[in-house]
């Protein structure tokens, strides 16, 4: 008899994985080119304190209600349709066990096996069979909009973190090149990370988001420098 074996795949770490890495990635990106900015137009300590902390505070909140808001939506339509599918679980239940069994066909099965899968499924959890073979809904990517909310937050809080650091610690005359450079490792190490966890290229996912992080920095130093500038 073969031993059990337990199994970890990727797909796993897809609720939690995407808005840490949204969160963080927006924490570091923006706070980082909003210190940046504020330094070239005003380069004086106070600013740059007050703009790094109402960035990250503002920032996190907004992540988080972003998140909330769009999970919300996402798991208002999953509860309208298992409504619905239970509905028609109680009121037309052959008509929904041979919906079933023509999905387990379009499958690949013989109609004689995919019609005995569906009675037995349909005997076990009928809401569960349809939501996942039907509806497409897993317990694994179920909609969870605290779990996102809070996730956004504390990962925009500590990406934003390192360059809010470096205003209260820095000196102020090498405060931006000290931040562009962080910023730039700790995105690539960032997104090494990210697609570790996701089974991707390593290379790749800190290439995509240094280069999205460099092109941030130096368009809002570039703004700095112009609208701080006399007329």
């Amino acid at each position: 008899m073969p031993l059990s074996h337990s199994e970890t795949h990727k797909s796993a770490n897809i609720g939690w994985l995407r808005a840490a890495v949204l969160g963080a990635n927006d924490g570091l990106i923006s706070t980082s080119s909003l210190v940046v900015g504020v330094a070239a137009a005003q380069p004086d300590r106070a600013s740059v304190v007050v703009a790094a902390l109402a960035g990250l505070v503002a920032g996190a909140l907004s992540m988080a209600a972003g998140e909330y808001v769009s999970v919300s939506s996402q798991s208002d339509t999953e509860t309208a349709d298992l409504a619905r599918e239970k509905m028609e679980l109680a009121t037309q239940p052959e008509h929904e066990l041979a919906e079933l069994a023509g999905i387990y066909v379009s499958r690949g099965l013989s109609p004689e096996l995919a019609k005995q899968v569906a009675v037995e499924l349909t005997a076990h959890d009928a809401l569960g069979a349809h939501a996942r073979d039907e509806l497409g809904i897993h317990d694994l990517t179920r909609a969870r909009p605290v779990q996102a909310a809070l996730s956004s937050a504390a990962a925009f809080a500590v990406g934003a973190g390192l360059p809010v650091l470096f205003v209260f610690v820095a000196p102020t005359a090498i405060l931006t090149p000290l931040v562009f450079g962080s910023t730039i490792v700790a995105l690539g190490g960032l997104g090494m990370l990210a697609a570790q966890l996701g089974g991707a290229s390593l290379w790749r996912g800190a290439a995509r988001v240094t280069f999205w992080g460099a092109i941030a920095m130096v368009s809002t130093a570039l703004i700095g420098k112009l609208v701080g500038s006399p007329v």
